[in-house]
């Protein structure tokens, strides 16, 4: 399992739908498999689970997101799992690792940019 959290600013919509188009473009085998969103008032809540194949693995991982949002402030929590072959233990985490980096290195160039 990796993780990734941090706070940012910016529009929800607009940063929600550039970090879906990000994590689609930066694997082939990147897949969107479903969904939730949740408002009350101005606060709002996406929920996204990703997933793809990992060569160096040779297993398919997935990245669970969750955004969080009050007006521009927004909170973003991102969950990898998968990808490890044993069975009681992980052997690997190179596949998880290699698929938040897609996150990371998208929300930390937004961060710049904020």
């Amino acid at each position: 399992m990796a993780k990734y959290e941090c706070k940012l600013n910016g529009d929800f919509d607009t940063f929600l739908n550039r970090l879906d188009y990000e994590i689609k473009q930066g694997s082939i085998s990147a897949s969107f498999e479903d969904g939730s969103h949740f408002q009350v008032g101005n606060v709002r809540c996406a929920v996204r689970v990703y997933e793809r194949y990992s060569v160096i693995g040779s297993n398919r991982v997935s990245m669970n997101i969750t955004l969080f949002g009050n007006g521009n402030d927004l909170f973003l929590s991102a969950i990898t799992s998968g990808g490890s072959q044993a069975m009681f233990f992980k052997i690997n985490t190179w596949g998880e690792q290699s698929f938040l980096s897609t996150l990371t290195k998208f929300v930390e160039e937004f961060k710049q940019r904020s």
